[in-house]
């Protein structure tokens, strides 16, 4: 075990999906549960994940993984509130923790050997930011130093952690993960990620 925690957000509503896409299936498994899986194949402990709208039918996909499961009752605030309850599960987990990665559920190409990558560079170089490029993005999966938990802490509104992210660029290890770009927000970009795959 090392002293990196992984926080995955999957609070909010789907409002362009129509429909909760931490549900949507892809060979077999919902995206939540994927997810849950990956960060769990990981070194990385505690693995928490933040659940908030559609709690009902999101809640029981993942009944059966030892993850800490933290409601977020003001999700509506923004992925900001997400991020801040999420930190604050995982020091309340393991108050050793020298690191996070933050992990969102609905990028399909997410892979344990992209997260065992970034622990990797963590444990050798010890930056105090690792974060993904996709095209002219740069954004999760993200791995942020204890010494950035402040910053985390005062962040507000809908950016998640990307301010905070921004601001530290030059201070950044970046790893390309192009596949990152694929992200499954309406039915059309699912529907066309399932042909994808067929």
């Amino acid at each position: 075990m090392n002293k990196i925690g992984i926080i995955i957000l999957a609070a909010g509503e789907s409002k362009r999906m129509g429909s909760p896409k931490q549900l949507l299936q892809i060979e077999g498994k919902s995206l939540i549960h994927r997810t849950a899986e990956i960060a769990l194949a990981t070194d990385c402990y505690p693995v928490v994940l933040v659940i908030g709208a559609n709690k009902p039918q999101i809640a029981p996909e993942i009944v059966d993984l030892p993850l800490t499961i933290i409601d977020n009752p003001m999700w509506h605030e923004g992925m900001s509130s997400s991020v801040k309850i999420g930190l604050a599960g995982v020091y309340m987990t393991y108050k050793e923790v020298e690191a996070v990665i933050i992990l969102v559920c609905d990028q399909p190409y997410l892979s344990v050997s992209l997260l065992e990558r970034m622990v990797e560079i963590y444990t050798t170089k010890k930056p105090r930011l690792i974060a993904c490029r996709y095209g002219e993005e740069l954004g999760v999966p993200a791995l942020f130093d204890r010494t950035l938990f402040e910053e985390l802490l005062d962040l507000k509104g809908d950016k998640g952690a990307k301010p905070v992210l921004m601001k530290h660029l030059d201070e950044a290890h970046i790893l390309q993960f192009e596949a990152g770009s694929i992200d499954l927000d309406t039915p059309d970009e699912y529907q066309a990620f399932l042909d994808g795959i067929r």
